[in-house]
C-alpha cells in the first residue's frame, strides 16, 4: 500500500445551514459531525432526511456556491493541521473559500448511495477501474500492481479483475466503489448505504474491512437508513429528519428513545445475519387446473454465448419454474448468479438461448418486448434505467391511455398514491430522492395492472415508510391476483413476504 496518510487525520464540519439553489428551504440545519482517527461514526435517516446530503458535502461532492449555499465550517486537519493551510468558514457570499476536490479526495474517500456515479467510466476492467486514482498520482507500476491485487482480496473482486464493470450485478459493483475509495489509503472514509445490494458474503467483506480501515486509525462515518450490525458498532449515532438532528449519543441512548422509529430508520436485527420474522406466509394453495401466470421451461442463458454455447458459459441452465396467480416468489442467491439477468428473461429484454418462457399462458418467443410488458411489469434495480420523463405524473401516464383509454389519468393517480406520492405529480423525477424514484418505477409498474409483476431488489434505498409502501403493493397485487417474483438480498423482507423463496447459484434455481 501506499505511504499511510491516516495519522491524526480528522474531519470537522459545522453545517449551520445548507441550501440547494432554487430550493425553498434548507436541506441540513444544525448539523455538526465530527470524525476522530480510529472512530466509527453513523449518520441514520430516513428518506429524505438529508444524509446523502451531509455525504455529499463531507466528500466535496457538494461544493458552497456551485452547488449551493452554505454557512458554517469545514475543517480537515492531518497531523494537527489544516490541509488548506486554515480552517474553510463559509458565510454564502462570493468570497467563501473554495474546495479542491481532488487534493480534498487525498484524505477523504467518498462512497455515494449511487454506486456507480464513483467510477471513472473510462476503465475498461475492474483492475484498470482499482488502479484509476493511483495512476493519476504517478504511483509506480510495480507498486501500483501490489496495491490493486491488495484491494481486491479486502474487497472479495480478486476473480472479477478482467471483467468490465459495466457487466457488474449490484453487489459486485458497490464492492468496487468501496475499493476505489479505500485504494489511496485515505484517512477519512465516508461511506452512504455500504451495504445495500451485498449478499451475506459481501455484507462481511465489507464489515470487515471497515474494521480493518478502523484498526490502521482511519475515521469513517456511515450514512445509513439502517440501523443494523455495521452502524450498531459505531461509537456515535447521529440521527436526521427533514435536515435536522433529532437524537444524538452512543447507541444504546439513542435506541432507548423515540427519534430513531419517527425517522424512518429500519431497525435491524443485531447480528449480522438477518432475523427469522414473526411472521412467514404459508405455500399459497391454487384451485386445481389453474394456469401458471409465469412459466419457465428449460431455459438457458449466457452472454457471448452463442447457439452453441460451452457448459462454463452459461449464467442459467435449464431453469424450469412455475408462479401461480396470486404468488409471491422471492429469488435470492449470491452477487453475480444472474438474479437479473433472469427477471430480464422473463420480460424479453433477453431472450433464452433454449427454452422458453410463458406470461399468462402464451409464449413470449417472437413477442416484442413492448408486447410483453402489457403483462408483465418489471421493476428494475437501478430506478434511473426506467424513468425519463419530466414529472412524476407523466412517467406513470405514458402509455397508459393506450391500455386503459379515458381512465389513465385516474389510474395514474392512483398508483402514485399507493406508493406515497400523492400530490407530487408535477415534480420532477430526479428531484426525488433514491427512494422516491424507486417508488416512482414501482408505480409506473403498478398503474398498468399487469399479470405478472417482477422486482429486482425492491427494498433498496427504502427506509421504514417506504418499506410498509412496498408491502402493501405487493399484498394488494397479489390479492387481485397478480404473480409476483422478486430478486432480493433482504432476507428477512423475503421470508415475511413470500409464499415461496428459491435460490439461484451455479446457474440453478432450486428451494432456499
Amino acid at each position: 500500500m501506499i505511504a499511510d496518510r491516516t495519522a491524526e487525520t480528522r474531519l470537522l464540519a459545522s453545517i449551520a445551514e445548507f441550501s440547494y439553489h432554487g430550493d425553498a428551504g434548507p436541506a441540513l440545519h444544525g448539523v455538526e459531525v465530527a470524525a476522530a482517527p480510529g472512530t466509527l461514526t453513523a449518520v441514520l435517516g430516513g428518506s429524505g432526511s438529508g444524509k446523502s446530503t451531509l455525504g455529499r458535502l463531507l466528500g466535496a461532492w457538494l461544493l458552497a456556491g456551485r452547488d449551493g449555499t452554505l454557512a458554517g465550517s469545514l475543517q480537515l486537519e492531518v497531523g494537527g493541521q489544516p490541509v488548506s493551510g486554515r480552517p474553510l468558514f463559509f458565510t454564502g457570499m462570493p468570497d467563501d473559500p473554495r474546495i479542491d476536490p481532488g487534493a480534498w479526495a487525498r484524505h477523504v474517500g467518498y462512497v455515494p448511495q449511487e454506486a456507480s456515479s464513483m467510477l471513472s467510466a473510462v476503465r475498461g476492467t475492474v483492475e484498470e477501474e482499482l488502479a484509476f486514482t493511483l495512476e493519476n498520482r504517478g504511483i509506480p507500476r510495480e507498486h501500483m500492481v501490489r496495491t490493486v491485487a491488495d484491494v481486491a482480496c479486502r474487497t472479495g473482486l480478486e476473480g472479477l479483475l478482467q471483467r468490465d464493470p459495466a457487466t457488474l450485478s449490484g453487489g459486485e459493483l458497490r464492492r468496487l466503489a468501496v475499493g476505489c475509495a479505500v485504494v489511496d489509503d485515505p484517512g477519512i472514509l465516508v461511506l452512504d448505504e455500504p451495504l445495500e445490494s451485498l449478499d451475506q458474503a459481501g455484507i462481511r467483506t465489507v464489515v470487515e474491512l471497515v474494521h480493518a480501515e478502523l484498526a490502521r486509525g482511519a475515521a469513517v462515518v456511515v450514512l445509513s437508513q439502517h440501523a443494523d450490525a455495521l452502524t450498531r458498532a459505531a461509537e456515535h449515532w447521529l440521527v436526521l429528519k427533514g435536515g435536522k438532528v433529532t437524537a444524538s449519543g452512543p447507541p444504546a441512548r439513542v435506541l432507548a428513545g423515540g427519534a430513531l422509529a419517527e425517522s424512518g430508520v429500519v431497525i435491524s436485527s443485531p447480528s449480522s445475519e438477518p432475523a427469522d420474522p414473526a411472521v412467514t406466509l404459508l405455500p399459497l394453495q391454487a384451485a386445481a387446473g389453474t394456469t401458471a401466470a409465469l412459466e419457465l421451461a428449460g431455459v438457458t442463458f449466457g452472454f457471448g454465448a452463442g447457439q452453441t454455447p460451452s457448459k462454463d458459459s452459461l449464467l442459467l441452465e435449464e431453469v424450469d419454474l412455475q408462479v401461480m396467480p396470486g404468488e409471491v416468489v422471492a429469488v435470492t442467491g449470491p452477487n453475480g448468479a444472474g438474479k437479473s439477468t433472469l427477471l430480464r428473461l422473463l420480460n424479453g429484454l433477453y431472450r433464452p438461448l433454449r427454452g422458453d418462457v410463458r406470461v399468462a399462458g402464451g409464449s413470449i418467443a417472437g413477442v416484442p418486448t413492448g408486447l410483453v410488458a402489457r403483462r408483465l411489469g418489471l421493476l428494475f434495480q437501478h430506478p434511473h434505467d426506467q424513468l425519463f420523463e419530466r414529472t412524476l405524473l407523466r412517467e406513470v401516464l405514458f402509455g397508459l391511455d393506450r391500455i386503459f383509454g379515458s381512465s389513465a389519468l385516474e389510474r395514474a393517480e392512483a398508483a402514485l398514491a399507493a406508493v406515497g406520492l400523492e400530490g407530487s405529480g408535477g415534480t420532477h423525477p430526479h428531484e426525488l430522492p433514491a427512494s422516491g424514484q424507486r417508488l416512482l418505477a414501482l408505480a409506473t409498474v403498478l398503474a398498468r395492472e399487469p399479470s405478472v409483476i417482477a422486482l429486482d431488489e425492491p427494498t433498496v434505498a427504502l427506509d421504514a415508510h417506504g418499506l410498509a409502501r412496498l408491502t402493501a403493493a405487493v399484498s394488494a397485487a397479489a390479492g387481485r391476483g397478480a404473480a409476483v417474483v422478486m430478486v432480493t438480498h433482504d432476507m428477512a423482507f423475503a421470508r415475511t413476504h413470500a409464499h415461496r423463496m428459491l435460490r439461484l447459484d451455479g446457474g440453478r434455481l432450486r428451494p432456499h
